[in-house]
């Protein structure tokens, strides 16, 4: 192999390795803020497409808010595999959950691999709702609250 071959092809694959670097390490896990007042805290995980669990884990993150008060309990609903339908931007529950982020505080999480997926499957990459925020992997997301004190609820 010639030395201009050779060169060639080793930009070739070092303009291919940056290019398709890995996502995910550009994806952070975020910190575990927890609400200063809260005595419960609560991972609740939506991990299935159809309407009516979507529905099931939003009116039980808001049933245990108003049940225990927005101040005391501490609520994060994580999303992954077919259930981060219930994040994307055209959801039918798009609005309550932009409510019941402000109104009761509710962190809402999208996995960064399942949405990576989405995009190949889609062509492109489907619009988040504004209170999706984007976690390296929905179940590593789990964990950590897990080890963290969270009690995890899979309605």
């Amino acid at each position: 192999m010639s030395r201009f071959v050779f060169r060639a092809l080793l930009a070739l694959v070092s303009l291919g390795l940056l290019a398709a670097g890995p996502a995910s390490a550009e994806v952070k896990m975020p910190p575990i803020e927890q609400k200063p007042f809260a005595t419960h805290h609560i991972v609740l995980q939506i991990s299935d497409p159809n309407p009516m669990k979507q529905t099931l884990v939003l009116n039980v993150a808001a049933n245990l808010a108003r049940y225990y008060g927005p101040d005391k309990v501490d609520l994060e609903i994580v999303a992954f595999g077919p259930g981060l339908r219930l994040l994307l931007d055209n959801n039918v529950n798009r609005k309550r959950v932009i409510e019941m982020a402000k109104n009761y505080g509710i962190k809402f999480d999208a996995c960064h691999n399942t949405l990576m997926n989405f995009s190949k499957q889609l062509g492109y990459t489907p619009k988040l709702n504004p209170e999706a925020e984007v976690v390296p992997a929905g179940a590593a997301r789990i964990v950590d609250l897990v080890q963290h004190g969270y009690i995890l609820i899979k309605p």
